[in-house]
Protein backbone atom coordinates (compact mmCIF):
# COMPACT_ATOMS: atom_id res chain seq x y z
CA UNK A 1 0.00 0.00 0.00
CA UNK A 2 1.43 3.23 -0.71
CA UNK A 3 1.89 5.88 1.74
CA UNK A 4 -0.71 8.51 2.43
CA UNK A 5 -0.04 11.73 0.65
CA UNK A 6 -0.75 15.54 2.06
CA UNK A 7 -1.61 16.51 -1.77
CA UNK A 8 -4.85 14.41 -2.36
CA UNK A 9 -7.52 14.39 0.40
CA UNK A 10 -7.71 11.87 2.69
CA UNK A 11 -10.83 9.51 3.24
CA UNK A 12 -12.89 8.72 5.93
CA UNK A 13 -12.03 5.22 5.03
CA UNK A 14 -8.38 4.79 5.67
CA UNK A 15 -8.32 7.30 8.63
CA UNK A 16 -11.47 6.61 10.50
CA UNK A 17 -12.68 10.17 10.95
CA UNK A 18 -15.85 12.40 9.80
CA UNK A 19 -16.75 15.85 9.62
CA UNK A 20 -19.68 16.53 11.05
CA UNK A 21 -21.79 20.07 11.53
CA UNK A 22 -22.97 21.27 14.84
CA UNK A 23 -25.27 24.21 15.58
CA UNK A 24 -25.21 25.87 18.98
CA UNK A 25 -28.37 28.12 19.86
CA UNK A 26 -27.44 30.96 22.55
CA UNK A 27 -30.23 32.85 24.28
CA UNK A 28 -29.36 35.98 26.49
CA UNK A 29 -32.97 36.79 28.66
CA UNK A 30 -33.00 39.15 31.94
CA UNK A 31 -29.68 37.80 33.36
CA UNK A 32 -29.87 34.35 32.58
CA UNK A 33 -27.47 33.03 29.56
CA UNK A 34 -28.19 29.20 28.19
CA UNK A 35 -27.43 28.06 24.81
CA UNK A 36 -28.97 24.07 23.42
CA UNK A 37 -26.52 22.68 21.46
CA UNK A 38 -27.36 19.78 18.41
CA UNK A 39 -25.54 17.81 15.57
CA UNK A 40 -26.50 17.88 12.47
CA UNK A 41 -28.54 14.39 12.61
CA UNK A 42 -30.71 15.42 15.49
CA UNK A 43 -32.27 17.90 12.91
CA UNK A 44 -31.69 21.17 14.17
CA UNK A 45 -34.68 23.93 13.03
CA UNK A 46 -31.59 26.58 12.53
CA UNK A 47 -30.49 26.20 8.97
CA UNK A 48 -28.58 28.88 7.69
CA UNK A 49 -25.12 27.52 7.51
CA UNK A 50 -22.76 29.39 4.76
CA UNK A 51 -22.31 26.67 1.51
CA UNK A 52 -18.90 27.09 2.36
CA UNK A 53 -18.96 25.28 6.12
CA UNK A 54 -20.78 22.45 4.12
CA UNK A 55 -18.16 22.12 1.66
CA UNK A 56 -15.95 21.39 4.59
CA UNK A 57 -18.56 18.10 6.11
CA UNK A 58 -18.11 14.13 5.29
CA UNK A 59 -20.05 12.72 2.95
CA UNK A 60 -23.14 11.12 3.85
CA UNK A 61 -24.51 8.08 3.53
CA UNK A 62 -28.18 7.76 4.55
CA UNK A 63 -29.81 10.34 2.33
CA UNK A 64 -33.05 9.69 4.60
CA UNK A 65 -31.44 11.26 7.86
CA UNK A 66 -32.16 14.39 9.40
CA UNK A 67 -28.48 15.54 8.47
CA UNK A 68 -28.86 15.27 4.54
CA UNK A 69 -32.37 17.33 5.23
CA UNK A 70 -30.65 19.95 7.63
CA UNK A 71 -27.80 20.15 4.97
CA UNK A 72 -30.82 20.47 1.85
CA UNK A 73 -32.15 23.24 4.22
CA UNK A 74 -29.07 24.94 4.18
CA UNK A 75 -28.61 25.02 0.76
CA UNK A 76 -32.05 25.99 -0.15
CA UNK A 77 -31.30 28.97 1.70
CA UNK A 78 -28.19 29.96 0.31
CA UNK A 79 -29.98 30.12 -2.75
CA UNK A 80 -32.44 32.61 -2.08
CA UNK A 81 -31.47 35.61 -4.50
CA UNK A 82 -29.94 38.86 -2.83
CA UNK A 83 -31.71 41.39 -5.24
CA UNK A 84 -29.97 44.64 -6.12
CA UNK A 85 -31.10 48.38 -5.39
CA UNK A 86 -33.84 49.04 -8.48
CA UNK A 87 -33.90 45.60 -9.80
CA UNK A 88 -37.89 44.34 -10.39
CA UNK A 89 -39.61 41.27 -8.42
CA UNK A 90 -41.88 38.72 -8.78
CA UNK A 91 -42.77 36.94 -5.62
CA UNK A 92 -43.24 33.35 -5.91
CA UNK A 93 -46.81 33.52 -4.03
CA UNK A 94 -48.78 36.85 -3.32
CA UNK A 95 -47.55 38.51 0.35
CA UNK A 96 -50.77 39.39 2.74
CA UNK A 97 -49.86 42.61 4.71
CA UNK A 98 -51.66 43.63 7.76
CA UNK A 99 -53.71 45.74 6.17
CA UNK A 100 -55.75 42.85 4.11
CA UNK A 101 -53.86 43.84 0.84
CA UNK A 102 -51.73 41.40 -1.07
CA UNK A 103 -48.84 42.15 -3.40
CA UNK A 104 -46.55 40.36 -5.42
CA UNK A 105 -44.59 41.95 -7.89
CA UNK A 106 -42.10 44.99 -5.92
CA UNK A 107 -38.82 46.45 -6.74
CA UNK A 108 -36.12 46.73 -4.16
CA UNK A 109 -34.90 49.73 -2.54
CA UNK A 110 -34.12 51.04 0.73
CA UNK A 111 -35.15 53.97 2.89
CA UNK A 112 -32.83 55.38 5.85
CA UNK A 113 -33.59 55.28 9.62
CA UNK A 114 -30.64 57.22 11.34
CA UNK A 115 -27.29 55.94 9.98
CA UNK A 116 -28.47 52.51 8.89
CA UNK A 117 -30.01 51.39 5.27
CA UNK A 118 -32.07 49.51 5.53
CA UNK A 119 -33.96 47.29 2.71
CA UNK A 120 -37.27 47.51 1.70
CA UNK A 121 -39.15 46.50 -1.41
CA UNK A 122 -41.72 49.39 -3.12
CA UNK A 123 -45.14 47.46 -4.20
CA UNK A 124 -45.70 48.21 -7.76
CA UNK A 125 -49.31 48.79 -7.43
CA UNK A 126 -50.04 50.54 -4.48
CA UNK A 127 -46.29 52.76 -4.16
CA UNK A 128 -46.15 51.94 -0.37
CA UNK A 129 -43.16 50.50 1.01
CA UNK A 130 -43.27 47.20 2.31
CA UNK A 131 -39.89 45.22 4.40
CA UNK A 132 -40.02 41.22 3.65
CA UNK A 133 -38.27 38.96 4.91
CA UNK A 134 -35.60 36.77 2.98
CA UNK A 135 -37.93 33.82 3.46
CA UNK A 136 -40.25 35.37 1.82
CA UNK A 137 -38.25 35.79 -1.56
CA UNK A 138 -38.34 32.05 -1.95
CA UNK A 139 -38.84 31.31 -5.67
CA UNK A 140 -39.02 34.27 -6.59
CA UNK A 141 -38.30 36.10 -10.33
CA UNK A 142 -36.02 38.77 -11.48
CA UNK A 143 -38.60 40.81 -13.83
CA UNK A 144 -35.83 43.62 -14.84
CA UNK A 145 -32.34 44.30 -13.27
CA UNK A 146 -31.12 48.19 -12.45
CA UNK A 147 -28.60 47.48 -13.58
CA UNK A 148 -29.69 46.63 -17.24
CA UNK A 149 -31.74 49.85 -16.90
CA UNK A 150 -28.01 51.56 -17.20
CA UNK A 151 -26.94 50.42 -20.05
CA UNK A 152 -28.32 48.58 -23.09
CA UNK A 153 -25.26 46.87 -23.84
CA UNK A 154 -25.39 45.97 -20.29
CA UNK A 155 -28.82 44.83 -20.52
CA UNK A 156 -27.98 42.78 -23.18
CA UNK A 157 -25.34 41.35 -21.59
CA UNK A 158 -27.69 40.00 -18.74
CA UNK A 159 -30.55 38.69 -21.08
CA UNK A 160 -28.19 36.65 -22.35
CA UNK A 161 -26.94 34.84 -19.15
CA UNK A 162 -31.13 34.27 -18.42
Amino acid sequence: MAPLSRTRPISPILTGSITFAAVIVTAYDDGCWGYKEMEESAGPNESRAPLSLLSLLSELKDQESYAHAWRQRCRDWAAIPDYEEGDRIKLASPVTLTDGSTCQIVTATHYRRGRQKRRCYRIEETGGLVRLSKASLVGSELLSSAKGAASPVLAEFLAGRE
